[in-house]
């Protein structure tokens, strides 16, 4: 895989870790780096593996959904409280804490289906040789979690 990019975004997230015996146990927020890499055997017609722009519109309603939201496992005891409260910003993982590596996985899977899609975009197609290659989350300025398939 000679050619590698990558986009990265900026979001304010919030999440509590139920099941975390110390202080990530309770709310507390992230100031996070997602960083979307995408790679591809051979370039475009315009040599490259695609338009950034390309990328960043492929990625940027994912990641949006994650931007100033709060993430929460559903078997905390108060889901169903901050969820009336807060609406679709509470966003439900299933009987799974929301680490920065569960975080990393949901947004590798729906970014992955939103280039596919993207391969038919008639302004700013991305190729089906661009393969995404991970996702990388950050947590702290020294801290960051990674998925890849």
């Amino acid at each position: 895989m000679p050619f590698r990019i990558a986009k990265s975004f900026t979001i304010e997230s919030g999440h509590l870790l139920t099941k975390h015996p110390g202080a990530c146990r309770f709310p507390h927020g992230h100031s996070r780096t997602v960083e979307v890499v995408v790679v591809s055997d051979t370039l475009d017609d315009h040599d490259m593996v695609c338009d950034f722009k390309a990328l960043k519109s492929a990625a940027a309603e994912v990641i949006a959904r994650y931007d100033h939201a709060f993430a929460l496992n559903t078997a905390d005891p108060q889901f169903n409280d901050f969820r009336a409260a807060y609406g679709e910003r509470v966003l439900a993982f299933n009987r799974t804490d929301p680490t920065t590596e569960v975080l990393a996985r949901e947004i590798f899977c729906e970014v992955h289906a939103q280039l596919k899609a993207a391969a038919a975009d008639a302004e700013l197609p991305v190729s089906r040789a661009v393969r995404l290659e991970r996702i990388r989350v950050t947590e702290t300025g020294t801290s960051w979690a990674e998925y890849w398939e």
